[in-house]
């Protein structure tokens, strides 16, 4: 092995290499989900000047056929229009501008959609549009130019509202999470499971924007044939540190974090209420999920819990909130994801953390031990007056195993209960065998229950908290007793007849 070395790299000339067309296949593949896509768009429509946005859903009887974000915003050009479109394109932000990269609106668009078309007026310009088909863009970059006369008459369709004088409306077809086939119920179900989702997601992370009084989101659903409209509702803001009354009468606190390379940071540490079951404290994931650092750009939220290697995630640590408000400019420290799903921090600000502290000299280490008391206080006082119980194990919802845990303590030392799907006879719903601690469902009336959705390990929730419920306490004794016996044979009768009465219903609708 040589000794000499090189610092530098030397050349020798350099040749221009453009991406192959396909690129845009590898843009559209970035793992975007859904409400992260959507909120994306919102973002294009915030820094547009936006004060009303409305995500509408289009559907032909059963059948989801569009999906249109349509935004009051200052609207563009033809030319600025085709700078939106360009992978990329190159067009200067303003200082608290949500965008960043130039790539949101194509690969957030193009990964859940096989078409996007993009159609926007301002008040000095006629309506222009232009269209990513993914069959076209994959070939070479081609953009189509929408036909003029459509691309007014969709701005007059939202002549009323929200394209009053100026706006832009971004249209997805070919949605590949839509239902293939409507049918049975199943565009419904869709719909409420997604809109759920997706205002909780909107609410949650421009919660700062929707509080204030000239700005609204609506998600609407209407039948293109009939006009009938089947749902329209505002997005109500989730402020994650919207606690009724804090947890800990000294929180929250301000802590400044000194980071060399970029300055003091401030970070504003909550702790919440404990047993809360308000929206505010559950819209992010799981109890671990949901602790740590609440990153916000621009008033925008951009991550929402975690502790960016400071520390591992813990249940003591879940009241846990830090508001940290990223400094403006790009720097090394703070790198956010192209998605603005989350904050990448460099060792320096996590180094930081040891020493930050507030005005009156308490530390940032002396708040997580104040949170950390708080949830065990709590604990204590629910614990002492709640039996142990044995805990659920496989075959449940984590999110309902972990709730369990948060509100009911565990005997020691014993296996959990799991509960499974299995053929029995049909006048069973139910078998408990307490030498493997397994609560078996009959699998004849799995289909029913579930109501056409795809089943897996920890299906039916609802249904599996539910017979915990009723019969965890079984598992706690060797055997039952006459009145146990009894009452084993009265919910099996109640049960099996109303599984029944499920598996009717199923058949009347077919």
């Amino acid at each position: 092995m040589t000794t000499d070395w090189q610092f530098e790299v030397p050349t020798a000339g350099s040749k221009r290499l453009p991406p192959d067309a396909r690129y845009m296949e590898a843009l559209s593949s970035q793992g975007y989900g859904f409400e992260v896509a959507i909120a994306d768009l919102v973002d294009n429509s915030i820094d547009a000047g936006a004060k009303d946005v409305v995500i509408h859903f289009l559907r032909d009887g059963d059948q989801l056929v569009s999906l249109l974000v349509v935004d009051d915003g200052r609207g563009m050009t033809d030319e600025e229009l085709d700078v939106a479109m360009t992978v990329g394109g190159r067009r200067d932000y303003a200082d608290g501008a949500l965008g960043m990269f130039g790539t949101g609106l194509k690969s957030a668009s193009l990964s859940h959609a096989s078409s996007v078309t993009v159609v926007s007026t301002t008040k000095r310009t006629r309506a222009t549009g232009r269209r990513w088909l993914m069959e076209r863009a994959v070939s070479g970059f081609e953009c189509d130019i929408v036909d003029p006369s459509y691309a007014q008459s969709l701005v007059d369709r939202y002549a009323q509202r929200p394209i009053v004088w100026q706006g832009t409306a971004v249209r997805w077809d070919g949605v590949k999470d839509f239902p293939k086939h409507g049918g049975g119920g199943q565009t419904d179900r869709y719909l409420q499971r997604t809109i759920n989702r997706l205002g909780l997601h909107l609410g949650l992370y421009l919660h700062r924007f929707l509080a204030r009084d000239d700005f609204n989101i609506t998600i609407a659903v209407e039948d293109v044939r009939t006009s009938t409209v089947y749902l329209d509702f505002g997005v109500e803001p989730l402020d994650p540190f919207g606690y009724p009354v804090s947890g800990h009468p000294e929180y929250p606190r301000r802590f400044t974090a000194s980071v060399p390379s970029t300055g003091d940071v401030s970070l504003q540490a909550h702790i919440w209420t404990p047993k809360s079951n308000v929206d505010e404290y559950k819209a992010v994931g799981s109890v671990i999920d949901r602790q740590g650092f609440y990153f916000y750009r621009h008033n925008r939220l951009v991550q929402a819990g975690g502790w960016n290697n400071f520390r591992q995630p813990e249940q003591h640590l879940s009241l846990a909130r830090v508001a940290v408000d990223l400094p403006h400019g790009a720097n090394d420290v703070f790198r956010l994801t192209v998605k603005k799903a989350g904050v990448d921090t460099s060792s320096e600000f996590t180094s930081s953390l040891e020493k930050a502290a507030d005005s009156d000299g308490r530390t940032f280490l002396d708040y997580l031990t104040a949170a950390d008391k708080v949830y065990r206080d709590a604990r204590k006082r629910s614990g002492s007056a709640r039996k142990p119980v044995i805990p659920p194990g496989k075959g449940f919802d984590p999110a309902v195993r972990e709730t369990i845990a948060d509100e009911l303590p565990a005997i020691p030392y014993e296996e959990p209960i799991s509960m499974r799907w299995q053929k029995l006879d049909n006048s069973f719903f139910f078998d408990i065998d307490r030498e493997s601690r397994t609560i078996t469902l009959n699998q004849h009336y799995r289909a029913a229950i579930l109501g056409g959705r795809r089943g897996g390990l920890n299906d039916a929730p609802l249904l599996k908290s539910l017979m915990y419920i009723l019969l965890h306490d079984v598992f706690e004794k060797e055997y039952s007793g006459s009145r146990e016996k009894d009452n084993l044979q009265l919910w099996q009768a109640i049960l099996v007849s109303a599984a029944r009465a499920e598996l009717d219903r199923v058949a009347e609708d077919v």
